[in-house]
């Protein structure tokens, strides 16, 4: 089995300088990272969509690149609204995948056990929304069509579906109708992962499935209304794992926190009902 934990908005900041004022995404983000080095089973690598830093602070990348470097496996990167991807790729200059990476924009595939990894780079300097452009659209058709018996994991930051959470919509990935031709005539793309809206949220898109996973700090407010108002509540941090069983990608949310348990059970013990 390959395994692949998935990582987003981290948001780190400067030493000593919380994220929206209250939020310590650092100390967030070091607590995830211990919960991944210490996972029972190893991933063959770990994927970070996006966000890393909360802003360009070339000290919040020192701190992103001093903390990932703890972990016991490959660590891919990809940038984020919130990223710069000049200073990310400067940061994380001798890193895998983002040395690959063919412009300023980080984009790249890896060959990362049974699965293949895509990473795309759908930042715009100094804008809140995402964009691929027809460029990389291109380098991914053919990148995609190298492999075509491979079968694929695509990450990236901005989700190219809508969520319903409206103020996070507004900031969704902008060419998705061009991205979803693509993806759709490439068959051995299994799974498509992003972060940015800080919630677990998944959808079918372009013949297959596209998950957002939370972020591992705050959460976005979840409000369905079309009025809805950029919020965000600290429900329990989480991170993803994909793992690729030989006969198809499956995806988990997992809990950076610990709590109570595990307790062993049994079927063969039976169907307990309140009142027995």
């Amino acid at each position: 089995m390959t395994t692949i934990v998935q990582l987003t908005d981290l948001h780190l900041r400067p030493r000593g300088t919380p994220a929206l004022r209250v939020v310590e995404t650092n100390m967030f983000a070091a607590r995830a990272i211990r919960a991944v080095a210490t996972l029972t089973s190893r991933p063959d690598a770990v994927i970070v969509t996006g966000d890393v830093a909360d802003t360009a602070d070339p000290r919040a990348y020192e701190l992103a690149h001093e903390l990932l470097a703890a972990l016991p496996v490959p660590v891919y990167l990809l940038a984020g609204n919130h990223d710069s991807a000049r200073t990310m790729r400067s940061a994380f200059a001798d890193w895998p995948g983002v040395s690959e990476a063919p412009s300023d924009r980080v984009h790249y595939a890896a060959e990362i056990g049974d699965l293949r990894l895509v990473a795309l780079d759908t930042s715009v300097e100094g804008q809140p929304y995402g964009s691929l452009g027809n460029e990389q659209l291109a380098w991914l058709d053919a990148t995609l069509a190298a492999a075509p018996d491979r079968p694929t994991l695509i990450a990236m930051h901005h989700p190219p579906f809508t969520t319903g959470i409206a103020h996070m919509d507004r900031t969704r990935l902008t060419d998705s109708d061009a991205f979803a031709e693509i993806v759709s005539a490439h068959r051995q793309v299994r799974r498509i992962v992003c972060g940015h809206v800080h919630r677990t949220v998944v959808a079918p898109f372009g013949g297959t499935h596209a998950m957002i996973v939370p972020g591992v700090a705050h959460q976005v407010a979840l409000d369905l209304t079309a009025t809805s108002a950029a919020q965000f509540v600290m429900e329990p941090p989480a991170y993803g794992i994909h793992a690729w069983t030989g006969e198809d990608l499956v995806s988990h949310v997992a809990y950076v926190e610990a709590f109570p348990g595990p307790y062993p059970f049994s079927p063969a013990e039976g169907v307990f009902w309140p009142g027995d």
